[in-house]
Parts: C-alpha cells; structure tokens; sequence
C-alpha cells in the first residue's frame, strides 16, 4: 500500500499538535529533552508555525488513514528546503511510510537542496535518512550525556 500526502488545514491544527505529542512522547520519555522536544511544543507554537507563509503540513495518509505527518519549510529563496518534523504514529512505524512521505515530498518539491536533523542515536531514524540519499554534514550539537542531534542534507 502507498501513501499519500494530505495538506493540513488551518482546521488540523489541533489534530496535529496531539498527534505530534503523542508520537514524540516515547523519544521525550527515553531522553528527557525537555527544552526541544516536539512532544514539548504548545498547541499555540504549532499554530504559529502553521501560520508561517513558509510552512506546510502534510498529514500521511493510508487508505483513508492517518499514519503520520510531516511539516515543510520551503522559504522559496534558495535555501535548503527542510523536513521538520516528520513522523509515524507509533502503531505504523517499521513499513515504509516515513521513506513513502519523503518521496512523495520530493516530486512536490524537488529532489535536492534538502536538510534536516535527528537524534545520532536512533539509528533507525539514520538509517531511513541514508536509504534516502542524505548525507551527515558533521555538523553535530551535543544536547545531553547520550543525546546528539546530527544534520543531514541532500543535493
């Protein structure tokens, strides 16, 4: 099965936040990263990052079915377009709908100019980004004893 890309509405937000929540609530539980989790961000931060001229939500659709979601930045003035966040409900992950999203994302967008950033130590997250042609900047920002956040982009 193939999933699709669903733009969110203004009417979503809420939908979003708790779905976003909800999926980052078991990285927030394991490492406790209070001060960037987005399982941490207020209905009223994702509504101002909805409201961005530059940001979309996407919901990740499967038959008719939620999975996941995923929020855009494309400024349109050069800049490397981002994926952040992105996520799969916790009951679908492990099929291929992250690296489905990501694909159709990119016929959207385009294939390259693209950047993002994830935990160094969740290696099925680095794994994903590395099936899909991102490549590590080295650029690494040490959060906490065992927590990393690495950057990855695409060209």
């Amino acid at each position: 099965m193939a999933v699709t890309l669903r733009k969110a509405m203004r009417d979503d937000i809420e939908t979003i936040w708790r779905m976003q929540v909800e999926a980052f609530s078991e990285l927030l539980d394991k490492y406790q990263d209070f001060d960037i989790s987005p399982a941490t961000e207020s209905l009223e931060k994702i509504t101002a990052k909805f409201e961005q001229p530059w940001t979309t939500y996407y919901f990740i659709v499967l038959d008719d079915i939620i999975v996941g979601a995923v929020r855009i930045i494309n400024k349109n003035d050069g800049s490397r377009k981002r994926i952040s966040p992105i996520w799969i409900m916790a009951e679908f992950r492990n099929k291929g709908y992250a690296q489905q999203a990501i694909t159709e994302l990119e016929k959207i967008y385009g294939s390259d100019n693209w950047r993002l950033d994830t935990i160094l130590q969740e290696k099925g997250n680095l794994y994903l980004y590395e099936k899909m042609g991102y490549v590590q900047t080295g650029e690494i920002e040490h959060i906490k004893e065992n927590m990393d956040i690495v950057v990855y982009e695409k060209n």
